[in-house]
């Protein structure tokens, strides 16, 4: 092998083609609903982008039977006493030795706290059971389209899986908690920077946006949306766009600009601004489909940025000359539209506009 072999061998294995791969949707992962038919894809504008899209599917990422099996078996377990010098089987084991040493009388019994414990292991089974029949999607753009874009978008990738496992068995589903633990993550920290003797003049800072979505057969979608532009939604029967009632889209900054004022830590990052309360289940908006074929699309700016009403009509007509056909074939006609304005861009002399690419396609029915 010559040198210009192993370095091309080590290029091909370099650490853009591996964030490549790690950001880029994997197609055997599309989770399958009655009613439901979706796809998704990202293009990056170079050799790697700052553009995250995947499918989060319940069903195949986790076992959701042992997961249920082991939520019904705390939820015995917890109501059955502990033995005389037996050790602590449980967390909730562990809270009545302690309920014990307190010795306070107002203090609640232990046979009322193991039943209130072992009722929430019960909903934690019930919201279980509903992933059976709910599909997640994620996407993420972080600013700019390089490798450290791409790290910040494997940032919000990674924290926002570890999140979920522990959502996952404290509730048995995404709780608002998440949403706010992920956009303090991408906070930029007073006490870090200091430590590190970074320059206080250095406004550079780790931005993304965020929209994560789940998706239900009876046509809800029900998303948070730090940032995004907003969904768009067709209708079948009326072959356009329709508006919808933007009081009820609530959208937060991107993420870890805006710190909640009633959160502890805020006075250990820095924020554009102090939320007055923290994320909550009213800040999670609702598009329903009503009818088979309509159409909710989601992208990131580099296929349209949300305000250009002459790209809002080009992709309205992309959508309805090809409503008829299936969410992939539909996905695949607009990014190619995308790539159009790429190189339309590139001839007038502008290719600093382009960007990553990302456009998801959930259609009813």
């Amino acid at each position: 092998m010559t040198t210009s072999d192993a370095l091309a061998l080590q290029k091909d294995f370099g650490i853009d083609v591996y964030l490549r791969k790690r950001l880029l949707p994997v197609e055997g992962a599309i989770p399958q609903l009655p009613q439901t038919d979706m796809y998704g894809n990202s293009i990056p504008a170079g050799s790697v982008g700052g553009d995250l899209f995947e499918y989060i599917n319940f069903q195949q990422r986790y076992s959701i039977d042992r997961r249920i099996a082991r939520a019904l078996q705390l939820s015995k377990e917890y109501l059955d006493p502990l033995a005389e010098g037996q050790t602590p089987r449980n967390t909730v084991d562990e809270h009545v030795h302690w309920l014990q040493s307190r010795s306070n009388p107002s203090d609640v019994s232990e046979a009322e706290y193991r039943k209130a414990k072992s009722s929430e292991r019960l909903r934690v089974a019930d919201n279980l059971q509903a992933l059976y029949t709910t599909a997640g999607a994620l996407l993420v753009d972080a600013q700019g389209h390089e490798i450290i874009s791409a790290k910040i978008a494997s940032t919000v990738h990674d924290t926002f899986h570890a999140l979920m496992l522990t959502e996952l068995d404290r509730h048995g589903k995404t709780t608002p908690e998440l949403f706010e633990n992920i956009n303090l993550r991408l906070a930029q920290s007073v006490t870090a920077r200091n430590a590190l003797g970074l320059d206080t003049s250095d406004h550079s800072r780790e931005i993304a946006t965020m929209i994560y979505g789940e998706i239900y057969p009876d046509g809800r979608f029900r998303f948070v949306n730090f940032g995004s532009p907003p969904p768009l939604v067709f209708s079948a029967e009326f072959g356009c766009f329709v508006g919808m009632n933007t009081d009820q889209l609530v959208q937060f900054p991107a993420l870890g600009l805006e710190i909640p004022e009633d959160n502890p830590d805020r006075n250990k990052y820095y924020s554009l601004a102090l939320r007055q309360r923290r994320f909550d289940s009213s800040d999670v908006g609702q598009i329903t489909l009503m009818s088979p074929g309509d159409i909710i699309f989601l992208y990131s700016d580099g296929v349209y940025d949300g305000s250009d009403q002459q790209g809002r009509e080009a992709l309205e007509g992309i959508v309805r000359e090809h409503k008829s056909r299936p969410s992939k074939e539909i996905c695949s006609v607009i990014l190619d539209y995308a790539l159009e304005q790429d190189a339309y861009l590139k001839r007038i002399g502008e290719p600093d506009r382009i960007d990553d690419k990302t456009a998801f396609v959930i259609k009813h029915g």
